[in-house]
């Protein structure tokens, strides 16, 4: 039972990673995983997590940025959605470090061989994951609407319909973020979630990597993947009504299938979005933005000095690894 406990805190985690990971290749940014943080700059990440002994677990590796390799990937649009995969790729990476990290303090099976997250397990909690994110806020939002078109012919109109939708989408993603915060173990990564938000503001302004000087800041950080997923929804609603204009479709299955095909667009320019926002934020899209820095008051809570600690040592050693293998490092 304690290791399906343990797995049950990684499937829920799992479901949290676009929320908890600020995806950009050119910033330092991090995640929040299971008693600890993961770090990464441009060429470089890191991640430390507490054992249950109260000692840290700790492992770096050096990076390649997708558009070292091709420089397509550094287009406009397709930047966003390469770096997303890419940052969604190494945080579950991250995540699953830290899972075998908590699975550690289970005793070893009887061939002597420790507890730890298996390929075929992680495989399935992807599976279980991706069917989770397509079900909640891409079938269910359109069912409803489309089930209340049929009761008032008024939703029958596409930018209504399509309001509707967006909102159901929203109202559903926000429970879900609640919900789970009522959780304990997921409470504690909000905590980290806002010990790696101090801490990059920390090194932003240039203070030192101190416990202290860390703790002044706040927790609420423009380029937060909470942030990013509201954009992405608010974002939603006009690109399919755009959709819907250009390419008229009625039907229910047409309108899934094409909230499908555009994910990547939509996730493209939220990206430029948040981007832009975090460098100018006094823009018209800085006001976009601003319902995801609210929400933070949910998927970040005020960290303790020992969790700080950890998103310290994970961020000293990613930029010790970056003086290795990076070059120039950019700060919004």
């Amino acid at each position: 039972m304690h290791y399906l406990g343990k797995l049950w805190r990684f499937l829920v985690a799992l479901q949290l990673l676009p929320a908890l990971e600020s995806g950009e290749e050119t910033l330092v940014g991090g995640q929040a995983v299971l008693e600890g943080v993961m770090m990464r700059s441009p060429h470089a990440w890191a991640i430390a997590v507490r054992k249950p002994s109260g000692e840290m677990a700790t492992h770096s590796e050096p990076l390649e940025r997708p558009s070292d390799k091709h420089k397509w990937m550094g287009w406009p649009v397709v930047r966003g959605v390469m770096t997303l995969g890419y940052a969604m790729s190494l945080g579950f990476r991250a995540l699953r470090f830290s899972a075998d990290v908590a699975l550690e303090q289970i005793a070893p099976d009887s061939k002597g061989k420790k507890v730890e997250i298996s390929g075929w397990i992680a495989a399935v909690n992807i599976a279980i994951s991706v069917g989770f994110f397509i079900f909640t806020y891409k079938f269910l939002p359109l069912l409803a609407a489309t089930e209340l078109k049929r009761v008032n012919p008024v939703f029958a109109n596409p930018v209504l319909f399509n309001i509707v939708d967006g909102v159901i989408r929203i109202v559903l993603f926000l429970l879900f973020i609640w919900g789970v915060s009522l959780m304990k173990d997921i409470r504690r990564v909000y905590e980290y979630h806002g010990a790696e938000h101090k801490t990059v503001f920390a090194f932003e302004n240039g203070d030192p990597l101190q416990t202290g000087a860390v703790q002044k800041y706040s927790t609420y950080h423009p380029r937060c993947g909470t942030s990013f997923l509201m954009t992405v929804m608010i974002f939603s609603i006009v690109v399919y009504i755009v959709a819907n204009a250009i390419f008229p479709v009625t039907t229910f299955w047409a309108r899934f299938v094409t909230r499908i095909v555009l994910l990547p667009v939509i996730a493209g320019l939220s990206y430029e979005i948040i981007r832009f926002a975090a460098k100018h934020r006094g823009s018209l899209f800085a006001l976009m933005t601003a319902p995801g820095l609210w929400l933070q008051r949910i998927t970040t809570q005020p960290p303790a000095d020992d969790q700080v600690q950890c998103a310290i040592v994970a961020l000293d050693q990613a930029m010790e690894l970056e003086k290795q293998h990076g070059g120039e490092l950019v700060i919004a």
